[in-house]
């Protein structure tokens, strides 16, 4: 007698990254010379509670980011990420993040905190001289080539530092920005080879007022989320991210109806200038009355892009971003 036994493959489910991942998030401060740098992590024990956002910042700088928070309607107020967590062991894949101008490094810490929920580790740095705390002192920098160049230097060391951190792995790394941070990281990925994917947010990577990065020499997947209402770079700034898709070898590309140029940031209505992404404005696309996105939907989209792009692109998990259902560009 043959005894058949029939063997059946066990049915895997997808990953759904517009939901947290399954691990707790961890954060602490990251050693980078002249810089200071934070690092989000898989963690390997429950995070308990909330705490304030306030808490990245110590000494005076705590101080006006709490009164900040106070009359700031839309920004974020609390983190889920637990200070100084123990991190889960393994190997991860590396991002490394750049804030917008006069910004922070914890701009996006809700898609610094989806992805680190979801394996990857994120590190992000201020950007010395070009921080929200330089702005508000009349200290910053301008928004020009020379603060460009300086920004990029940043992003090596910063590169380097986070290449150093038991767990990453050299071999799945990626960069994302947001704003003056996209420009950043797109020259960041044309200077690194081990820079294997790249995502800007609400701003071109290649830019005319910005110059010294080509998009169809960046032989690697490319990430672009336009804020269709973003009447800070405006319509000309959206149709440059769109000739920076269309120049693109391989890449995707969103839209997000009523999102604004910080309807993806953390900082959304902190300041005035941050304020496009928070509240009631004026459409650029027809000049009518609008209300923006709800800005926890705004981040949690900028959240659920990044995630999927590099899972798609680092971790080779393909038709993560298909599986979004969103109405999607690709290229080629």
């Amino acid at each position: 007698m043959i005894l058949l036994l029939a063997c059946t493959t066990p049915e895997i489910t997808p990953v759904d990254y517009a939901a947290r991942g399954p691990h707790p998030v961890g954060h602490r401060a990251l050693q980078v010379e002249g810089l200071r740098a934070e690092l989000w992590y898989p963690a390997a024990e429950d995070v308990e509670g909330a705490e304030l956002v306030s808490a990245f910042t110590e000494g005076e700088q705590a101080r006006i980011y709490e009164e900040l928070l106070e009359t700031a309607e839309c920004a974020s107020t609390e983190t889920t990420s637990g200070l100084d967590a123990a991190m889960l062991e393994g190997s991860f894949p590396l991002l490394v993040f750049s804030h917008c101008h006069e910004c922070t490094r914890f701009s996006s810490f809700t898609v610094a905190e989806r992805l680190a929920s979801h394996g990857f580790l994120v590190a992000a740095a201020d950007h010395d001289g070009n921080t929200l705390f330089d702005g508000l002192a009349g200290a910053g920098l301008d928004l020009d080539t020379d603060t460009l160049a300086l920004r990029v230097q940043q992003q090596h060391a910063l590169l380097d530092a986070a290449l150093q951190i038991e767990g990453a792995d050299a071999s799945t790394v990626g960069a994302f920005g947001h704003s003056f941070g996209s420009v950043t990281t797109g020259m960041l990925a044309q200077e690194r080879g081990e820079v294997r994917a790249a995502l800007g947010l609400a701003a071109p990577m290649e830019n005319p007022l910005l110059p010294g990065v080509t998009v169809a020499d960046l032989s690697r997947p490319l990430g672009f989320l336009v804020a269709i209402e973003d009447n800070s770079i405006t319509e000309l700034g959206n149709q440059l991210i769109r000739t920076n898709f269309e120049d693109a070898g391989q890449a995707w590309k969103a839209e997000v109806a009523d999102a604004g140029h910080w309807s993806f940031s953390d900082l959304v209505g902190l300041i005035d200038d941050f304020e496009p992404g928070c509240g009631v404005d004026t459409r650029q696309t027809d000049g009518s009355a609008f209300t923006y996105m709800d800005p926890e939907l705004g981040r949690s989209t900028a959240a659920t892009f990044t995630t999927a792009f590099f899972a798609e692109t680092l971790l080779r998990d393909e038709g993560a971003l298909e599986r979004l259902g969103w109405e999607l560009e690709v290229r080629p």
